[in-house]
């Protein structure tokens, strides 16, 4: 039987995230121990009152049917943690449980664009937004993240004539990878950019509750009009280490909801209920334990940033997020010292170019390992003396 694959599993190669895990585990095989800086997976348990509630309902025998969409007292703990953290008043058809902000990510671009549509995408940005607007046919116009700009995308370069054909435009604060912030200013921009050229916003705040130095960050719908425009997703994965139970929410727009749950209700029949009920009490609990984690992450950061300048690889401190984004040394490419530090110093990070060509010259670093390896990690790239080598 002669199996062949759609026209559009061509947007679906093999990533480098692929190409670095085979060479890791060709170098484990070898006995080398290696710390995996690599992917932005969060390390750590969740607090105990979340692991205590999904054992407790998971032996419940009514817990295992269809949950269809979010619950009543899911949806309103949600709307109440927005309320007192963001001063942002949700009304029931405002907010929509999905799957993970993966599932929003994906699938928002299929609802509201059109094969040929432009999307105003950041350069670099997540690859999910690259995977979404492949499955709907539609086309990135990308928007450079440059250090000259704090890497927020310059909303006056782009061109009238592309903003007047854009559907969509995908933002991200804190960011992966760049770990850039936005201030209320910067959306109350965005918001007017939005209105004059009748573009949906999509605010991708999965990282919300990781910033540091105690500068909250910004949340899009708390600046005036950004209901009128656009969505924002929110997710439990990093904020409370449930990466793998997939819970997350988008709120906004209520047009914009509307239309995704008629999509979703076609997709999917809700996440199981007792991570529902385990994610209820991380609204309900999580301040604290968000504060704990900011705590860990921030040290992380300080100790890696701190450490790669004191061994003369000069990197920035990032304000937010789970990621440090460094130039590479004068000399090599993204992905030759990726490759160069797994192995000269058995350290995983991620090529800047892997997220869009404006990566190029920055590997993403994750803080996603305790503090003694990330002390080796600092250790081994040192002693690799790859610093001041570079590749020509």
């Amino acid at each position: 039987m002669n199996i062949t694959v759609s026209d559009r599993m061509s947007f679906f190669q093999p990533s480098i995230f692929s190409e670095l895990a085979s060479y890791k585990q060709q170098k484990l095989a070898e006995g080398a121990f290696i710390i995996d800086l690599s992917i932005g997976s969060p390390d750590l348990a969740p607090p105990s009152y979340i692991t205590e509630t999904l054992a407790e309902e998971v032996m419940k025998p009514g817990q295992y049917g269809y949950a269809i969409t979010g619950t009543n007292d899911l949806n309103d703990a949600f709307s109440s943690f927005y309320k007192k953290k963001y001063q942002v008043a949700l009304n029931p058809d405002e907010v929509l449980l999905v799957m993970g902000s993966h599932d929003g990510l994906v699938h928002l671009p299929m609802v509201f664009a059109n094969p040929g549509d432009l999307i105003l995408v950041p350069d670099p940005g997540y690859v999910g937004y690259a995977a979404g607007i492949a499955l709907a046919g539609a086309k990135p116009y990308l928007m450079p993240l440059k250090k000259e700009n704090d890497f927020l995308p310059d909303l006056s370069a782009i061109p009238d004539h592309i903003a007047k054909l854009a559907k969509i435009m995908i933002l991200n604060f804190p960011g992966n990878p760049v770990p850039a912030i936005a201030s209320k200013e910067y959306f109350a921009e965005v918001i007017a950019f939005a209105k004059k050229h009748n573009i949906i916003v999509l605010h991708d705040f999965v990282y919300s509750e990781v910033y540091f130095d105690g500068k909250e960050s910004v949340s899009f719908l708390s600046v005036d009009g950004a209901k009128d425009v656009g969505v924002e997703l929110f997710s439990f994965s990093k904020n409370y280490n449930m990466a793998g139970s997939r819970i997350g929410y988008l709120a906004g727009n209520k047009k914009i909801i509307q239309a995704m749950h008629q999509f979703k209700s076609n997709l999917d029949y809700g996440v199981f209920l007792p991570i529902q009920k385990a994610a209820i009490q991380a609204l309900k609990k999580g301040e604290e334990y968000s504060e704990t984690i900011r705590e860990i992450y921030q040290e992380r950061r300080d100790i890696l940033v701190n450490g790669l300048n004191e061994i003369g690889w000069e990197v920035m401190n990032p304000k937010a997020g789970m990621f440090v984004w460094a130039e590479v040394p004068r000399g090599w490419t993204s992905i030759e010292f990726a490759y160069a530090l797994i192995e000269k110093a058995n350290v995983v990070v991620t090529p800047g170019n892997a997220f869009g060509p404006n990566g190029e010259g920055y590997v993403r670093i994750a803080l996603v390992q305790d503090i003694d390896k990330l002390k080796l990690a600092i250790s081994n790239i040192e002693k690799a003396d790859l610093l001041q080598v570079g590749v020509v």
